[in-house]
């Protein structure tokens, strides 16, 4: 008997028919012999709409409150999974994430895990039933309720998979597993058999909206190998796992691109040590991860610096960046364009050269200008104007030939 703990995702139970299929297959995996934990993110739709609720009534609502509103969602499909299994036979429980054990930091909105202590789980398997969680949230020392952000049931998953030591961790959504590209765009995307770590991570946190980046950084701290597979059918999926030797023969393994980035411009700062520490401990501290960063030589004692940073964040980062500036006796801040960050990774540019020039070929072939650029060990981003996001995708899966990956 394996313990295997099964994530679904929202269009996965995006309603009672979806939910009633998750229901079928989890009982079909309890019916082989195994014990399963589920976790379940809220409904597809439901986050956005509660999200644009509390927009509706301000501009910038209270982060805890935020926290109260948004797990709701999870928290109503926990119960009518739950139900549905009682349908069919299979006895089951909810838990909320704090009933299962998740304990976190205090950043509202996106918290980080300290700890997963489980809660009653292995109790309640050893009692025959299934249990199910709610995924996204946590609670933190002050018995506070705390999300995760945006895919956080995917951090739920791995983090339950980690402590209670399971088997096989299924990561169930609405496509067959990880491909070279989104096939929505690339029409002759292929999908991957596996993946490193790495190279998932990289990809997750650079567009690809099969996993969140968090949960693959979790799984690689504590190993948890995982798959990537549709809730839908029953087809092998993608496998992400510790690297291995021979994925190194594939120099690019896949592409991504995040329409959702914004290019900000800091201008007419002084030009002198410490000046960027500032300006970037600032947005440190203001929780906004960057990326894509260039600063000009100085002219008359001023300089400029230009950054990427998720389109979600451009009011925070004008404000945050504004404010230090005002300390820092001037300069402007403006979120100046909407862009689109285009990128490449795979372990095997370790090995191999030429990749980036490669890349910047296609583009310029095409007339698609690089406004920055941002390398690692196995990856290179771009970023481009947003209308040419898709544009680019297909002229970079094109022209490393990622339709031949199947490795």
């Amino acid at each position: 008997m394996a313990l295997i703990v099964q994530k679904y995702g929202g269009t996965s139970v995006a309603d009672l028919k979806r939910i009633r299929n998750v229901a079928q297959r989890v009982k079909n995996t309890r019916e082989a012999g195994h014990d399963v934990v589920v976790v379940v993110s809220a409904r597809s739709g439901v986050t956005n709409r509660l999200v644009s609720d509390a927009h509706s009534l301000h501009p910038e609502p209270n982060e805890r409150e935020m926290d109260m509103l948004l797990t709701v969602g999870e928290q109503e499909t926990i119960a009518l999974t739950a139900i549905a299994l009682h349908s069919i036979g299979v006895p089951a429980v909810s838990r909320t994430g704090a009933q299962a054990g998740i304990h976190t930091d205090f950043a509202h909105t996106r918290a980080r895990i300290v700890k997963v202590t489980a809660g009653d789980i292995r109790e309640q398997l050893a009692q025959g039933n299934v249990v199910i969680v709610a995924g996204f949230q946590g609670v933190n020392q002050h018995n506070q309720i705390t999300t995760f952000g945006r895919g956080g049931s995917d951090l739920s998953a791995i983090a339950l998979a980690a402590s209670l030591k399971a088997d096989n961790c299924q990561i169930c959504t609405d496509v067959d597993g990880v491909f070279t590209a989104d096939p929505r765009i690339v029409g002759n995307a292929r999908k991957i058999s596996q993946i490193s770590y790495d190279e998932m991570l990289e990809l997750a946190s650079l567009g690809s909206k099969v996993m969140q980046s968090r949960a693959v950084e979790f799984a690689k701290k504590f190993d948890v190998e995982f798959e990537v597979c549709s809730s839908f059918n029953n087809q092998p999926g993608t496998n992400v796992k510790k690297e291995a030797t021979s994925m190194e023969e594939v120099v690019v393994r896949g592409a991504a691109v995040d329409k959702e980035q914004v290019k900000i411009v800091v201008s007419q700062v002084h030009d002198q040590p410490g000046t960027a520490a500032k300006v970037f401990q600032t947005l440190a501290d203001a929780k906004i991860n960057v990326d894509m960063i260039v600063q000009n030589i100085g002219h008359g004692g001023v300089a400029n610096l230009t950054f990427s940073a998720p389109l979600e964040d451009a009011y925070r980062a004008e404000k945050a960046v504004g404010e230090i500036l005002d300390n820092m006796g001037g300069g402007k801040v403006i979120a100046v364009d909407r862009i689109a960050k285009l990128s490449v990774v795979g372990v095997g540019m370790r090995t191999h050269c030429g990749v980036a020039a490669k890349l910047f070929t296609a583009l310029a072939e095409a007339g698609i200008n690089i406004q920055l650029i941002s390398t690692s060990e196995i990856k290179i981003s771009v970023a481009i104007d947003a209308d040419k996001a898709d544009e680019g995708l297909r002229l970079a899966h094109d022209a490393f030939e990622l339709e031949k990956n199947t490795a």
